[in-house]
């Protein structure tokens, strides 16, 4: 995975409420064996007319080149229903590293984590004044601090992190890149047993 530190990035902004992971990547698209590729049906069925990559659907943040970033601002209760981990795939595969709304569905939520993208839970008052901002507005998300800032504004919220999956974002490690950075730790403890 990559580390993450800081994100500063413009965002895209998806106010519906309730997007669920069939949204974000539908069933049909999960026959893959690997996690390449899966950002190119990102919001698919939403994306395109009748599924016919020539017809990008003109109203669709995605497809309106004002809008771009490493951020996806979404809607109220992101990531619900099934508990596909393609979800997360398509959004990193995709180029975004964060993903923010006012909640989001836990399951997804942790998928999200063990796979290099940051879920930013933010009150509901925050996240409507990210969706006032202009198209060239950028946040920045400070994972060491905790914080999220409207850079135009300076409107700062802090958010939660679980300390073991923020310590694995800093450093980019997954749950075994985890462990093998205490294999020294491990070693000692192994030695003061004998």
């Amino acid at each position: 995975m990559k580390a993450l530190q800081k994100i500063q990035s413009r965002f895209v902004p998806m106010p519906m409420e309730n997007i669920d992971t069939d949204q974000i990547i539908p069933a049909r698209f999960l026959k893959a064996t690997t996690r390449d590729g899966f950002g190119k049906n990102l919001f698919r069925d939403w994306r395109y007319e009748n599924n016919d990559e020539t017809k990008p659907k003109a109203d669709f943040p995605l497809n309106q080149s004002q809008y771009s970033g490493e951020i996806l601002v979404a809607g109220k209760n992101f990531g619900c229903g099934s508990s596909r981990e393609h979800a997360a795939w398509s959004l990193l595969d995709y180029g975004f590293n964060a993903v923010v709304s006012s909640f989001f569905a836990d399951i997804f939520k942790n998928n999200a984590l063990n796979n290099g993208v940051l879920p930013v839970t933010v009150s509901d008052a925050f996240l409507q004044k990210i969706f006032e901002q202009g198209n060239d507005a950028t946040i920045s998300i400070d994972i060491a601090a905790q914080t999220i800032t409207i850079d135009a504004t300076g409107n700062q919220e802090s958010f939660e992190l679980n300390p073991y999956k923020k310590t694995c974002l800093l450093n980019g490690y997954d749950d075994i890149d985890f462990l093998l950075s205490k294999r020294d730790t491990i070693a000692q403890f192994e030695m003061n047993l004998k």
